[in-house]
């Protein structure tokens, strides 16, 4: 373990202090990291379908950024939990540099190898970045965590209004003509984040070890194996709550072009209903976070994926822009209240030397799960139609629910 991770708190610096610089530092590296991905997001699926000569395999693009930050996220948690959060977080930013200029070299030279390479570690730039409410995570209290995560994940909300403003006036020109200027905006983004993530100190996790140590009556316990972890009541509930709920949530998102297209809109108005999206997902977390604590994660998880359940019919259904955008506003919103729950309850069930690992394979297996569901939902809507899509969607969202009910009765047995 190194000196720095080993580093104490300066005795003249309060600890709410350094865990409010800290918990800045990290949301503006996620203003970062989202900047980034919304440049991914809109041109990555156009990027491959004009390399490639073939628009049915337009989905890899995303599908890849995808399926390389959730095995990223899987991996790169259990080294957090072995090397501490903020050498881990500057390795992906790092790796993102990379992985943006080697994709604006591809996109000049119209080279697909080289697209995939920088769309792969984009990828891992991205899953290893969430992973910074990890450390939001280690630097609050069990009752007020989840709002800690909210204050790190907020900074997403500039990053998704920031990368349009800045990208938006490179991508001018001819739809089937790629521009690698943009790639080099997003290494800038890259490097910034490096930058905010370095700032961070001390690390994360030696604040919660700290805080623990006060609070604590005996040696410290010993991580445990994560299949065990998985075992412990509650986890497993909480992990399929985040999986499904982010599924979800990235099927709807890259299905809504497709759905307002095929409903006669022009692809212009596609991107102020993904703007209610982003808004939906991030502007109000911080409210979502207090939401949280007052009702309690259980009970908050079921009101997320109702909203989502809801909302995803309403996409499938409505017709207009605007009714487009309040649904998909909803999706944003349902994720929301879902996933953060679920990243609290993990976070409460886990102890530091735990958190990165198990909140990985979660991540793990939410990116995958969003990569498939990305790559079917088109076969779907054209098999069983946009209502059978809607219901399909709606079902899976409102599945974890049962789960959750039948943890809290074996709650309610265990304390009678």
């Amino acid at each position: 373990m190194s000196n720095k991770h080993n580093a104490t708190l300066e005795p003249a610096t309060p600890l709410a202090k350094v865990i409010a610089r800290n918990t800045l530092l990290l949301a503006v590296s996620m203003a970062a990291l989202y900047a980034m991905g919304q440049l991914v997001l809109a041109v990555a699926a156009a990027t491959f379908a004009i390399l490639t000569g073939a628009p049915l395999l337009a989905g890899m693009g995303p599908a890849l950024f995808m399926l390389s930050g959730s095995i990223a996220a899987l991996l790169a948690g259990r080294a957090m939990d072995r090397y501490g959060r903020v050498p881990v977080l500057a390795t992906g930013f790092g790796v993102g540099v990379c992985g943006a200029l080697i994709t604006a070299v591809g996109v000049r030279q119209l080279s697909l190898p080289l697209v995939v390479t920088g769309f792969v570690l984009l990828g891992i730039a991205f899953g290893t970045g969430l992973l910074s409410r990890v450390a939001a995570a280690d630097m609050y209290t069990p009752e007020r965590r989840a709002w800690g995560i909210a204050l790190v994940l907020f900074g997403a909300v500039f990053g998704a209004l920031l990368g349009p403003l800045v990208f938006m006036p490179m991508l001018q020109g001819s739809a089937t003509q790629l521009a690698d200027t943009p790639w080099y905006g997003a290494a800038g983004f890259m490097l910034a984040g490096l930058v905010l993530v370095l700032c961070v100190r001390p690390d994360p996790r030696r604040i919660a070890e700290l805080m623990a140590a006060q609070t604590a009556s005996g040696p410290p316990v010993a991580a445990a194996p994560l299949k065990e972890i998985l075992r412990r009541p509650g986890v497993p509930t909480a992990i399929i709550v985040a999986v499904t709920s982010y599924a979800v949530m990235v099927g709807m998102m890259a299905m809504i072009g497709y759905l307002m297209t095929g409903h006669g809109h022009t692809q212009q108005s596609v991107f102020p209903v993904l703007s209610a999206h982003f808004m939906g997902m991030f502007a109000l977390v911080l409210l979502v976070g207090k939401f949280i604590g007052r009702i309690g994660r259980p009970r908050a998880m079921m009101v997320g994926l109702v909203v989502l359940a809801l909302s995803v019919l309403a996409v499938m259904l409505v017709h207009s822009v605007t009714l487009n955008a309040a649904a998909l506003f909803g999706v944003g919103l349902g994720w929301n209240i879902s996933f953060v729950a679920a990243t609290a309850e993990l976070t409460a069930l886990t102890t530091a030397a735990e958190r990165g690992s198990v909140i990985g394979f979660s991540d793990l297996l939410a990116g995958s799960s969003g990569a498939l569901i990305t790559l079917l939902a088109g076969v779907a809507a054209n098999t069983i139609g946009l209502v059978g899509l809607s219901v399909a969607g709606a079902t899976l969202a409102l599945l974890p629910v049962i789960s959750v009910l039948r943890g809290r009765q074996l709650k309610v047995r265990a304390a009678g």
